[in-house]
């Protein structure tokens, strides 16, 4: 199928054309047939499928239809499109700027940040299509400088981060200013029960579409874990980024204050890199992705949430430094690699107490993921995944460790008092 069959208006074939585009992908040929009828749709789909033109082509065509069939115009915002990031944000944003151009239609964008001033000059002199992170929309719909009573187009996009931030309590401030009748587009990279909860809160009969399951990974992503001490996962990284075949690679930390010192671990290392994460001004931000993006710094170290809307062609390596406690995350992390048909590498590191998420995630994606042995920062303790047991006393020879202070053993012994599991033996997970 081309995009020539889905019966789109000349004006957005031509913008499609220009991008280069010609084929749509699996999500862009179930997803825009269904919304171009006004039903509502509950989209499953990964990073990298396409799902922003999903949306972006149909409500453009519909605005545009509506806009000729009507002789009097408004500055009324017509479409609302709600994500969790300001990179998620400005990214969707453009694809409207680029498949929209010969439509007449205009769309802006609105983050926290950033001074509100220029946002709120160009919502004065009108839009069609408005995309906002909820925080700084809620405050600019406090202010009287946002209505949403004309909307009849909504879209929550990344529903799974938006819960995992925090949004929740401001998009049910949000959901209420919205028209009750309107088309509701729904999309979540991930479905547990608790987003299907509050899909269901949103949607009106809506069309599910699901172009690929949860628990796949890309055949074309070759994937791999070690175990190893926490202690020594900072030096096991740069060793590993020391190979210069490693063009370029997203290393995944669980928090902020981890990203920060991972950077400046590997700035120490003189590895090219750059932390990007919550705490970070926007122009820190937009200089990190930019330079990652152009090739100019090799290594972006990043959190889940603030790694939303980064989208690099030909990413070689995804690394989970820490391994996520959510395994459908793991799924999100390793597909910005290995798009397109390209070949991709995703590395993880797992200590002793994050046994379990590997096992969860190897429950999802139906298989194991290769364990590398006999590294030089391996652990002694045996790893029965298997059986899902493993030991939790230290035992053997650890010359490949660096040496623990006596502090450090100190207080490791009363932890293990604490927890009051054997101390040796094998232990269930």
């Amino acid at each position: 199928m081309t995009f020539n069959e889905l019966n789109l208006i000349e004006p957005i074939q031509k913008a499609l054309a220009a991008e280069g585009y010609t084929t749509p992908t699996p999500i862009q040929t179930k997803a825009i047939p269904v919304l171009l009828t006004g039903k509502d749709l509950l989209g499953v789909a990964q990073t990298g499928t396409g799902k922003t033109a999903a949306f972006a082509i149909p409500i453009i065509q519909q605005l545009y239809n509506q806009k000729n069939n009507n002789s009097k115009q408004n500055k009324n915002i017509k479409a609302l499109i709600l994500t969790p990031t300001r990179e998620l944000a400005m990214q969707i944003n453009q694809s409207f700027l680029s498949y929209g151009k010969h439509c007449g239609l205009k769309s802006a964008v609105i983050f926290g940040g950033v001074s509100q001033n220029s946002q709120v000059n160009t919502l004065r002199n009108g839009v069609d299509i408005l995309v906002a992170t909820p925080g700084r929309l809620l405050d600019l719909i406090n202010q009287g400088y946002v209505h949403l009573q004309h909307i009849n187009m909504f879209v929550l996009d990344e529903a799974d981060r938006m819960l995992d931030m925090g949004f929740i309590n401001d998009i049910k401030k949000i959901i209420p200013r919205l028209p009750v009748k309107r088309q509701t587009l729904f999309f979540s990279a991930t479905m547990p029960p608790e987003i299907q909860k509050f899909a269901d809160t949103l949607l009106h009969q809506p069309e599910k579409v699901e172009v690929t399951p949860i628990s796949s990974t890309a055949d074309t992503i070759q994937q791999c874990v070690y175990f190893i001490d926490t202690i020594n996962k900072k030096l096991l990284l740069i060793d590993l980024l020391k190979d210069k075949k490693i063009a370029s690679a997203l290393i995944f930390t669980r928090t902020k204050h981890g990203a920060d010192k991972v950077c400046n671990e590997l700035t120490k290392s003189k590895i090219n890199s750059a932390a990007i994460h919550g705490n970070k001004s926007q122009n820190n931000r937009q200089k990190a992705l930019s330079g990652f993006k152009d090739g100019n710094i090799r290594v972006l170290v990043a959190t889940d949430i603030a790694a939303r809307g980064i989208d690099v062609d030909g990413l070689s390596h995804v690394f989970n430094f820490d391994l996520p406690n959510v395994p459908e995350t793991y799924v999100h992390r390793i597909g910005r690699t290995g798009r397109a048909g390209l070949n991709g590498n995703a590395i993880s590191f797992c200590n002793l107490e994050e046994v379990e998420y590997l096992r969860d995630i190897n429950k999802l994606i139906k298989k194991q993921i290769p364990v590398i042995e006999n590294h030089d920062y391996q652990l002694n303790e045996k790893i029965d995944l298997e059986n899902g047991r493993y030991p939790t006393k230290k035992s053997g020879n650890a010359s490949n460790r660096p040496n623990r202070s006596g502090s450090q053993r100190d207080a490791k012994k009363q932890m293990n008092k604490k927890s009051k599991r054997p101390s040796q033996g094998k232990w269930k997970v």
